[in-house]
């Protein structure tokens, strides 16, 4: 479920504790969490609705909409089989940019980010410490340029860059991406020296 940067902060203020969204089959989970620009957000219900169902007011203000007209507006852009109704709340900073600063990594660090990425090769094929050389030779490029060069379409190379940013490895930018501190370091530690 992507959230924009004003939905997302909302969340985070309390002022937004409602998402609508039009999907033809569930794309949220209660119980789940996920992470936004303004940290991690906990999914606490899901309600389904017929794909053509109407929001409240009430529903509107707690999307963050001024009323019910604009919220509809929103949805209507999207027809779907269902309506969802999501409740959400905040859950906890993100603590992805505290990790990704860290460049002073122990071994049992090492280890560990070593271990992750071995499994994601092992699911798929070997792409992580590749795609990590990649962006510390490539600061700022635009995805889909380096999508090309990996020859992978864009979707899936920026799933990747966030499993990759996830473990603090990597920093998004305006344009492109940059190493983090910590995935310079492991780089390094594993090897592979980055050329920038």
């Amino acid at each position: 479920m992507l959230l924009n940067r004003l939905t997302a902060e909302g969340i985070a203020a309390g002022t937004v504790t409602l998402v609508l969204r039009r999907w033809d089959r569930p794309r949220a989970k209660a119980g789940g969490t996920q992470r936004t620009v303004a940290g991690t957000i906990r999914i606490d219900a899901v309600t389904e609705r017929a794909g053509d169902y109407r929001v409240t007011a009430a529903q509107a203000r707690a999307a963050g909409y001024a009323d019910a007209a604009a919220a509809q507006a929103e949805l209507d852009r999207r027809p779907a089989a269902h309506t969802y109704l999501i409740r959400v709340s905040y859950l906890a900073p993100d603590e992805r940019p505290e990790l990704a600063a860290e460049d002073a990594l122990a071994a049992d660090d090492i280890a560990g980010i070593g271990e992750r990425l071995d499994r994601w090769d092992a699911a798929t094929e070997p792409w992580t410490r590749n795609y990590l050389r990649l962006i510390g030779d490539n600061e700022a490029i635009r995805a889909p340029d380096l999508a090309e060069r990996v020859g992978i379409d864009v979707p899936r190379f920026k799933r990747r860059v966030r499993q990759l940013k996830g473990l603090g490895l990597t920093i998004s930018l305006g344009t492109g991406y940059r190493l983090s501190p910590r995935g310079a370091a492991f780089l390094r530690a594993d090897g592979h020296r980055p050329t920038r």
